[in-house]
């Protein structure tokens, strides 16, 4: 019964943010659209000798990304702009706005030991790929 009631609670927050970026992205609420920072999709996944973090990030350069390691968290941040409305100012006005412009930030904890020196991000097709090669275990020898 109390994991039901847990899977309900997990349903029904998940449902709330969806409906709550619904209000924010139809434009109801211009100016809390602007302000917010939102946060991409985020794929983290692990192989042999690295940590992959993926973002799915349409619309930069590699140059617009702020990514830092600090503490075991590599955060990822920048600011994607809007170019129509750039360059149509208060003459546009949006009828359905689903792409998410503004500041954005993403954060993942790194629980792998990290060669911080050999770490590489490139972007490409919209996705910014950031490889953080693991270290490598010291062998130690016992001295007897």
């Amino acid at each position: 019964m109390e994991e039901h009631l847990l899977d309900d609670i997990e349903r029904i927050h998940v449902e709330m943010e969806r409906l709550f970026e619904e209000v924010i992205s139809s434009g109801r609420w211009p100016s809390m659209r602007r302000t917010r920072t939102w946060r991409p999709p985020t794929d983290v996944y692990e192989t042999d000798t690295c940590v992959v973090v993926k973002v799915e990030i349409a619309g930069m350069r590699e140059e617009d990304f702020d990514i830092s390691l600090s503490s075991r968290v590599l955060t990822i941040a920048g600011v994607r702009r809007d170019p129509t409305a750039e360059a149509h100012g208060s003459t546009l006005s949006y009828q359905q706005m689903e792409i998410r412009y503004g500041d954005f930030r993403t954060e993942v904890y790194i629980p792998w030991a990290i060669v911080e020196d050999e770490i590489e991000a490139t972007y490409e097709d919209g996705f910014l790929k950031v490889v953080l090669p693991k270290a490598r275990a010291q062998k130690v020898r016992i001295v007897r």
